[in-house]
C-alpha cells in the first residue's frame, strides 16, 4: 500500500479532529477560527495524485494497471488513450466527461481511495488542447512520472515537454524506462545513464529513473497471485517504494499535517479550558445546594433547641393527664362499684391505662399540631425568596416535585401522627399498669372475702329463720352485716392507697416519658425538613446530571489529549 503509515497517521488525524469537533459541541466550545474543520476536512479527505505522461504508445496505462494492481486502463498496440482521464474512487464503474477532452473516471477500487491517478495523451499526440486541461493536474499532483519505451528512450516530444516544466514541477518528477524485460541488462544500464546525462542538460538535474516492465508487474499482479519472483524482475517494488516514501516524507504534506495539528492542540486547549469552566461552575452550584441544605439544617436545629422549652410542656401535660386518670381511678374504686364489679368483671387497670394513652397522645398531638404549623410556616418563609437565588445561581426555575403546600401539609401530618404515635408506645413501656393490677386483684381478693362471708352467714340466717329457730337468725344476719361493714371500710381505705401509689408511680415516669419523646420529636422534626428538602430534587438532579456528563467529557478529553502527543512524537 503506497504511504501506508502517512495514510494511517491521516486516518488518525481524521479521527482525532472529529473526536475534537464532537467533544466541542457537546461541551458548548464554540472553536470558530481555532480549527477549520472544512478546510482540514477537506486536507484530509484529499487523495495523492499522480499524473503519468509520454509519448504515445510508451506504456502509460500499463504502467498505471501494474501500480494499482487491476485492468484499470484500457491498453491496446494502437494509440488508446486520446483524452486527459482521470481515476478516482467510486463505488460503481463509470465515465463522466467534463469536457471535450476531459474523462473523470470511477472506478470501485480501494487503491483509488487514497491515490488518484491521470493519464494523458501521448506528448506526441496529434490532438491539441490537451496540455491545457493536464495543467492543474501538473500543479497538484504529488508526482509526475514520465514513460519512455525502452526502445526509444530519447523521444523529442517528451523530452520537449519535460525541458518546459517549472522547478518545482522538476522537483516532483521520475523518468521511467518501460518494457524493460525487453532489454538486455548491459544495453539497459547504458541507456539509464544516457538519460541521467540527458535530463542533466536538459533540466540540470538529474531526477529518479527506474526502469520497469509492465507487463511482467501486471501478470504478477494480474494473473499470478503470489509471484514475487516475477514482481521482483519487474522492477516494481523499488518504484512502489519509492512512490510511498515520496508521500511519507512529502514536506508540503507534512508542514500541513503539523499545522492542522497545532489547529487540534489549539481546539483541545479551548474545549479543556471550557470544561474547566464546566467544572468550577459545578463545583459552585454544589456550593449552593449545600448552602441551602445548611440553611434548612439551621432552621431545624432552632426547633431542637427550643425542644426543652417544649418537653417542660409536655411533662406538664403528663402531669394534668396523670392527676385526670387518678381522680376517673378513684371514681372507679368507689364501694358499690368495687362490689358490683366482683360479679361482673373487672377491667379497671386496662381501662385506666387506655384512658391515659387516648387522652395523653390527644394532647400530645394537639401540641405537635401547633409546633408542625410553625416548621411548615418557617419552610413556607424559606422557600419564598428561594426561586429568584436558584435562578441565579443554576439557571434553572426552582419546582418541587408536588406543590410545596401539598408536601409541608403531608410532612406536617405525618409529624402529628409520628408524636402521637411515640406518646402511645411511650405510655405502654412505662408499665404503669402492672402495679395497678397487682393491687386490685389483692383488693379483690380481700373484698371477695368478706361479700362472701356476707353472704354466706346471710343465707345461714334466713335458713335458721325458715326454721322458726329462735334469735340464732337474727345473731347470724348481724355478723352478715358486720362483714360487709368490713368489706366497705377495706374498699374505702384501699381506694386510697391505690390512688394515691398510681398517682405517685405516674408522677415519677414523667420524666422518663419526655426523655423518650425527645429522641422521636427530633426524628419527626428530621423527617419534616427531609421532606422539605427533597423539594429541591430538580436542582440536585440538574446538577447531578451536569455532573455525570462531565466525568465521561473529561475521559474523552484524556484519550484526545493522548492520541494528539502520539501524533506529535510521530511528526
Amino acid at each position: 500500500m503506497f504511504g501506508e503509515s502517512y495514510f494511517a497517521t491521516r486516518g488518525q488525524f481524521a479521527d482525532l479532529m472529529g473526536g475534537i469537533a464532537n467533544l466541542a459541541a457537546e461541551t458548548g466550545t464554540e472553536l470558530g477560527a481555532i480549527l477549520p474543520l472544512a478546510e482540514i476536512e477537506a486536507g484530509l479527505s484529499a487523495p495523492c495524485l499522480l499524473v503519468v505522461c509520454g509519448e504515445v504508445n510508451a506504456g502509460k496505462s500499463t504502467l498505471l494497471n501494474a501500480l494499482c494492481g487491476h485492468d484499470l486502463c484500457p491498453v491496446h498496440p494502437l494509440p488508446e488513450t486520446a483524452r486527459v482521464r482521470h481515476y478516482r474512487h467510486g463505488d460503481v464503474a463509470r465515465d463522466v466527461a467534463v469536457g471535450p477532452l476531459h474523462d473523470e473516471c470511477d472506478r470501485p477500487v480501494d487503491f483509488l481511495w487514497d491515490v488518484n491517478l491521470v493519464d494523458t495523451p501521448g506528448t506526441n499526440s496529434a490532438i491539441q488542447g490537451h496540455q491545457e486541461i493536464a495543467a492543474p493536474f501538473f500543479a497538484a499532483a504529488d508526482l509526475i512520472l514520465y514513460v519512455f519505451p525502452v526502445a526509444n528512450p530519447w523521444g523529442a516530444a517528451t523530452w520537449d515537454a519535460i525541458s518546459r516544466l517549472p522547478s518545482a514541477a522538476l522537483a516532483r518528477m521520475v523518468l521511467i524506462v518501460q518494457q524493460a524485460d525487453q532489454c538486455a541488462p548491459n544495453d539497459l544500464q547504458v541507456i539509464l545513464g544516457h538519460m541521467a546525462d540527458l535530463a542533466q542538460k536538459r533540466t540540470g538535474q538529474v531526477p529518479p529513473i527506474f526502469a520497469v516492465s509492465g507487463k511482467l508487474a501486471c501478470e504478477a499482479k494480474l494473473a499470478t497471485p503470489g509471484a514475487s519472483e516475477r514482481l521482483r524482475a519487474s522492477g516494481y517494488l523499488a518504484l512502489e517504494q519509492f512512490i510511498s516514501e515520496r508521500i511519507c516524507q512529502s514536506p508540503a504534506r507534512r508542514q500541513a499535517l503539523a499545522t492542522w495539528l497545532g489547529q487540534a492542540a489549539a481546539a483541545l486547549r479551548a474545549v479543556d479550558d471550557h470544561i474547566e469552566d464546566q467544572i468550577r461552575v459545578s463545583n459552585t452550584r454544589s456550593r449552593f445546594i449545600e448552602q441551602l441544605e445548611g440553611e434548612i439544617d439551621a432552621i431545624r436545629q432552632q426547633f431542637v433547641t427550643r425542644l426543652e422549652r417544649h418537653l417542660t410542656g409536655v411533662a406538664e401535660v403528663f402531669e394534668s393527664e396523670g392527676v385526670f386518670v387518678t381522680k376517673l381511678l378513684r371514681r372507679r374504686l368507689g364501694a358499690l362499684r368495687s362490689i358490683l364489679r366482683l360479679f361482673a368483671g373487672d377491667r379497671t387497670g386496662p381501662d385506666m391505662e387506655s384512658a391515659f394513652i387516648e387522652r395523653l397522645q390527644a394532647a400530645v398531638e394537639a401540641v405537635a399540631h401547633q409546633d408542625g404549623g410553625e416548621v411548615a410556616d418557617a419552610c413556607h418563609a424559606h422557600w419564598a425568596g428561594l426561586d429568584p437565588r436558584v435562578q441565579s445561581a443554576m439557571g434553572v426555575r426552582l419546582q418541587a416535585s408536588a406543590p410545596i403546600d401539598s408536601t409541608l401539609a403531608a410532612a406536617k401530618q405525618r409529624f402529628v401522627q409520628r408524636l402521637g404515635q411515640a406518646a402511645r408506645a411511650g405510655v405502654g413501656n412505662l408499665k404503669v399498669r402492672n402495679q395497678l393490677d397487682k393491687e386490685l386483684r389483692r383488693r379483690n381478693r380481700s373484698l371477695k372475702s368478706f361479700i362472701f362471708m356476707a353472704l354466706i352467714l346471710t343465707i345461714a340466717g334466713a335458713t335458721c329463720g325458715a326454721l322458726a329457730v329462735p334469735w340464732l337468725p337474727a345473731i347470724l344476719c348481724g355478723f352478715a352485716a358486720l362483714f360487709l361493714i368490713c368489706g366497705v371500710l377495706a374498699a374505702w381505705a384501699t381506694r386510697q392507697s391505690i390512688t394515691r401509689d398510681f398517682r405517685a408511680r405516674l408522677l415519677d415516669t414523667c420524666g422518663t416519658f419526655a426523655s423518650t419523646l425527645h429522641a422521636d420529636y427530633e426524628e419527626a422534626l428530621r423527617v419534616v425538613f427531609h421532606d422539605y428538602a427533597a423539594a429541591l430534587g430538580n436542582i440536585r438532579t440538574h446538577l447531578a446530571r451536569d455532573q455525570l456528563a462531565l466525568e465521561p467529557r473529561l475521559r474523552r478529553w484524556q484519550v484526545l489529549f493522548l492520541t494528539l502527543k502520539a501524533l506529535e512524537q510521530e511528526l
